[in-house]
């Protein structure tokens, strides 16, 4: 190889390498000497913070829940004598699922009716013997005190017949059935299931850091292994009042709509939060000066003096941070040349990025 083209070689490393070690002798150093024996600021690369376009997504994992579910329990002890539901059946609200043994709350009803129309008979005689001065008014009191407490039994033998017919609280789709004919059933038992799966509510946590960004009507995409080429649709409904202080997330509910019945109570579902339209103030993730639990960026004001601020940062993103509180859209802050800078003192601002 001819001598020159060497020659030519080291040359041209020789400046590439001149020219890097002056640009971070430059970055580094604080003690290049001014004229007057002062002492030179360091240097510094710096960043504007800015409002940006920062689409709110966060993925979780979510359990689905009927919109309303109920097990059906009986109210008193007694044998089953009639069941008029079949499983998986679509009942509506009222809608008659099975009958007790009420024989005893029939006879307890007539014999309350009966003394409810004796003691009203007293009362109407009474009140005209009072009139004429022939009862008193204490007795006229006594009387209809009387009549109010049969009445009163007569009400409580009706609620006790009436928890002989069991009925469906609201329009669902029946569960199994766990009980048969003859059975005796008690507030423990469990008749069936009703569940209306006409809407399902989907529950799920979320980190702290998206609280400021949620809100009611958000739209969110569930996926199940189920139907693994369905998207669901829906919408947040409700988000809890409080965070989990040990996981540092909070429960968000939203409600998918079910007309097809595809999504059941108990499934697992892969939850995708969106929001397109955020924009949020955003700064290098490099600017960002951790110190215990707290965050701090280096801000450096009109007249290069530095000025370190304590700040709350939200979602990151890669190489980018969205900061809450503590910063301004245009203030610049310091994302090399950190280790140097000094609250209160000048800096030599070498580049903005």
């Amino acid at each position: 190889m001819p001598a020159f083209f060497i020659t030519g070689m080291i040359d041209d490393m020789l400046v590439k390498y001149v020219s890097t070690f002056m640009l971070v002798a430059l970055l580094s150093t604080s003690v290049l000497a001014q004229p007057g024996g002062q002492r030179a600021a360091p240097g510094v690369v710096v960043s504007e913070a800015t409002i940006e376009s920062f689409p709110l997504s966060a993925e979780a994992l979510g359990n689905a829940r009927a919109n309303e579910a109920v097990d059906i329990r009986p109210e008193i002890t007694a044998a089953v004598t009639e069941i008029l539901f079949e499983e998986g059946q679509t009942v509506g609200e009222g809608d008659i699922l099975l009958r007790l043994e009420n024989s005893e709350p029939l006879a307890d009803l007539a014999a309350a009716r009966a003394a409810l129309v004796d003691s009203e008979s007293q009362l109407r005689r009474s009140r005209e013997l009072f009139k004429n001065r022939v009862v008193s008014e204490s007795e006229l009191e006594q009387l209809e005190a009387r009549r109010d407490a049969d009445q009163a039994a007569v009400n409580a033998a009706q609620s006790r017949l009436n928890h002989t017919t069991i009925r469906a609280p609201f329009a669902g789709q029946l569960g199994l059935r766990r009980v048969s004919l003859g059975s005796v059933v008690s507030p423990l038992t469990v008749i069936t299931t009703l569940d209306d799966t006409s809407s399902i509510k989907l529950d799920f946590d979320v980190p702290e850091v998206f609280i400021s960004r949620l809100s009611i009507g958000l739209n969110v995409n569930a996926r199940s292994a189920a139907w693994p080429d369905l998207v669901f649709r829906g919408t947040v409904i409700s988000i809890d009042t409080r965070v989990d202080p040990i996981s540092r997330t909070i429960t968000v509910r939203a409600l998918l709509p079910n007309e097809e019945v595809r999504l059941r109570p108990g499934m697992f579902l892969t939850v995708s939060l969106l929001k397109e339209d955020v924009r949020s103030l955003v700064v290098p993730e490099q600017a960002i000066v951790p110190e215990r639990s707290k965050q701090y960026v280096f801000v450096v004001d009109g007249e290069n003096l530095v000025a370190r601020r304590e700040v709350t940062t939200g979602r990151r993103r890669p190489g980018e941070i969205e900061v809450l509180d503590g910063l301004a859209p245009g203030d610049l802050v310091i994302i090399e040349g950190t280790q140097k800078a000094r609250p209160g003192q000048p800096v030599q601002i070498i580049e903005q990025r």
